[in-house]
């Protein structure tokens, strides 16, 4: 018996990979440089964008608070990066199609990409969960100190998920940590704490970090199944014999699904750092970030119309008179979902004064600096209400021309709100493509040997990637923040329970324990951060 379990053990050692050779002069060049690159790149773009404003400063406290905010978003993407990223090269490099060093700088390029090629709707989605009021008021202390919170609090828990070498979800502590911070504001100001935080929204963004991981499991233990039925090679099933690379086709297929889930992870995971970069730059250089300056005048036109027409339709169904304070009426609207008389002529007359403003400066460019941070908020509460008035269609309902309209109109507001410039983006993909050349190495051991009790076979990881490949590019699709973690991991047990090879209960439990704790501890984490930098900034 203890004969027998040595030959297992010395097969096991015989076939894991070299995860210890270190990096070559080549690459620390290649890191080194990046990040110089970066940090020029995103200085001299910071500056030019707002030198081109034209607007005078008296103090430099804002960008002082703003360097900090920067580093901080930054840094949770750095360390998403190494946490999250681990995952996608876990299989290439336990089925040795890819070398260790090679496989992190192959996957941390993949991932710059995809966060090059994002859309921003997951980034948009995420700051939407945020506290409306917060948001309204971003560039004051309790501002400040909500991004400041959420921000620390993720990455505390990323850091320590990381050292225990528990693939937690970076997007689930995220989450966690903005409701965390809508409870706490809600219960500071005297409110229930279930009225800080858009449930809506959340549940939204919580199925799809609920059902993810059983997606994972379920689909990448069918995949084996089928390919254990399709393929008659057994070899692709069984333990790699040393450090045997695979055959080439399967070699591929596992170097294409790594790539896939990088670039999957990339623009969706990275889009998360853009929506709280913006959120900062929109409240220390409002002027320059606010409003989209790069906007066409011709636009501002075509707005100042769809507004006009919106208006008509709205006042033609709801004939009041608007509420003294049509903004307070939209806000109480955003954070309770609760409809009041004065909500649609509300809505119609802030629409009203928007199209106004903006035919009346011609341009956003035009915009005075006094006036920026309100023309945005008044944007912003409108596209919000009407954002919930679509997805709640049952509170109001809204039918033929009026809807159309308030669709077109919150089409013209996102375009003239909800951008971002290029070098937020070439800044985050930096951050997290370094990211996965640093600290890989814990989570990659967990998801290659403390899952199953066997090595991990070839057809194994490729089931696993190429679910998670796909699972992760549909979520970025529909604007769904899905964590690259659970499903891969869940994948990888999923294939390891068809194919009967046996779970690593204690392994389960941890990860299982690490999702469950994951949204409670961020939450309680973040709220008592930011409860504790609201006494003092």
């Amino acid at each position: 018996m203890n004969n027998s379990s040595s030959v297992l053990d010395a097969n096991k050692s015989a076939s894991r990979p070299e995860l210890h050779s270190k990096p070559g002069i080549f690459t620390k060049i290649l890191f080194f440089g990046l990040m110089l690159a970066g940090v020029i790149f995103t200085i001299t773009n910071l500056n030019h964008d707002v030198v081109s404003t034209g607007t005078a400063t008296s103090t430099w406290l804002p960008f002082l608070l703003l360097g900090v905010a920067l580093l901080i978003a930054l840094g949770f993407e750095f360390v998403n990066g190494f946490h999250d990223t681990a995952n996608a090269v876990a299989t290439v490099i336990y089925t040795h199609s890819l070398p260790a060093n090679v496989a992190v700088v192959w996957s941390g390029f993949f991932n710059f990409l995809g966060v090059m090629a994002s859309s921003g709707a997951v980034a948009f989605g995420i700051i939407s969960l945020l506290p409306v009021e917060l948001i309204l008021q971003v560039g004051s202390a309790a501002g400040f100190a909500m991004v400041f919170s959420l921000l620390i609090a993720a990455i505390l828990w990323n850091l320590g998920t990381w050292f225990l070498g528990l693939p937690a979800s970076s997007s689930h502590t995220l989450i966690g940590s903005i409701i965390g911070v809508g409870v706490a504001n809600a219960l500071m100001h005297g409110r229930d704490g279930t009225s800080g935080v858009d449930w809506a929204q959340a549940s939204k963004v919580g199925y799809s970090l609920l059902l993810s991981p059983m997606i994972g499991f379920v689909a990448a233990a069918l995949v084996l199944l089928t390919l254990r039925a399709v393929i008659k090679n057994r070899e692709l099933f069984r333990e790699p014999k040393g450090n045997k690379p695979p055959p080439a086709w399967i070699r591929g297929l596992l170097i294409l699904t790594c790539t896939g889930v990088s670039f999957a992870h990339g623009s969706n995971d990275g889009q998360k750092g853009m929506g709280l970069i913006m959120l900062i730059l929109v409240g220390t250089v409002p002027m320059a970030y606010a409003l989209n300056r790069a906007m066409p005048a011709d636009q501002a036109v075509q707005f100042a119309a769809v507004a006009q027409v919106t208006q008509q339709s709205l006042i033609k169904i709801a004939p009041g008179a608007a509420p003294e304070k049509p903004l307070d009426t939209l806000s109480a609207f955003v954070r309770t979902k609760q409809v009041t008389p004065e909500l649609l002529p509300a809505l119609a007359a802030v629409t009203g004064s928007i199209g106004q403003q903006v035919r009346g400066y011609g341009s956003l460019s035009l915009v005075p600096a006094d006036a920026v941070a309100n023309v945005r908020n008044d944007m912003y509460l409108t596209s919000e209400t009407i954002r919930v008035l679509d997805k709640n269609p049952a509170l109001v309902p809204l039918q033929g021309d009026t809807k159309d309209n308030l669709m077109a109109f919150k089409k013209e507001i996102d375009k003239a709100t909800k951008f971002i410039p290029l070098w937020v983006k070439v800044a985050v993909a930096i951050a997290l493509g370094l990211g996965t050349m640093v600290g890989w190495k814990r989570i990659v051991v967990t998801v290659g040997e403390r899952i199953g009790k066997t090595h991990l076979t070839y057809a194994q990881g490729a089931s696993a990637e190429t679910v998670a490949m796909l699972t992760i590019g549909a979520a970025d699709m529909y604007g769904l923040p899905v964590s690259t973690t659970q499903v891969l991991s869940s994948g990888v047990a999923g294939t390891m329970a068809a194919n009967r090879s046996g779970l690593q209960m204690a392994t389960i439990r941890n990860l299982l324990m690490a999702w469950v704790l994951t949204l409670p501890m961020a939450m309680l984490l973040s709220g008592s951060i930011y409860w504790l930098f609201s006494q003092f900034i």
